[in-house]
């Protein structure tokens, strides 16, 4: 199952790798004013939708440098190619993937499985997992040191500003990517 799912991840970090301007992009019409972003007001619209209200945060300060010319639409397909890949797997994982906001720059994993994810050390295993899945792919090899890379880094590489991991019911923790 790990190969299946680190074959989806590979596939998911190639498809972001392709050329953003080989991807054409719709005009869209000008759009109704959304709610302000949590940097304009100091609050997260996502609490009490997606997650409850933090209980731990941290900052992850990355040495790598976002990819030029990835965008919302990127991510989203990093995001969609990872989520097909949990949802095909042979047995059901305990998480939701998924990207909010206006840049699709904020990562929600929702546990979806009651004591799954109920503590901060079991999110920082799950965390754990996720690199190791990364760090087999060839994406991540060649843009990365990859047994030093983490994680956090490859949604660096992929704009990710922000990555929030919640039981879904009382513990969340909130990382902030710089």
């Amino acid at each position: 199952m790990m190969k299946k799912f680190a074959a989806g991840l590979a596939i998911a970090l190639l498809t972001v790798a392709a050329p953003a301007s080989a991807q054409q992009q719709p005009v869209k019409p000008a759009a109704a004013a959304a709610p302000a972003p949590k940097a304009a007001t100091g609050e997260d619209r996502y609490i009490g939708y997606y997650y409850p209200k933090p209980t731990a945060t941290e900052t992850f300060e990355s040495t790598m440098q976002t990819i030029a010319n990835v965008e919302r639409a990127q991510r989203i397909q990093f995001v969609t190619v990872v989520s097909q890949g949990t949802i095909q797997s042979a047995y059901r994982v305990p998480y939701a993937v998924f990207a909010k906001g206006e840049k699709a720059d904020r990562l929600i994993i929702v546990g979806m499985q009651q004591g799954e994810l109920n503590t901060v050390y079991r999110m920082r295993a799950l965390l754990a997992n996720l690199t190791t899945m990364s760090r087999l792919s060839p994406f991540f090899q060649e843009r990365t040191v990859a047994e030093d890379a983490t994680f956090f880094d490859l949604l660096k590489l992929l704009g990710f500003r922000e990555l929030t991991i919640t039981d879904g019911e009382k513990a969340t923790l909130q990382v902030t990517i710089k």
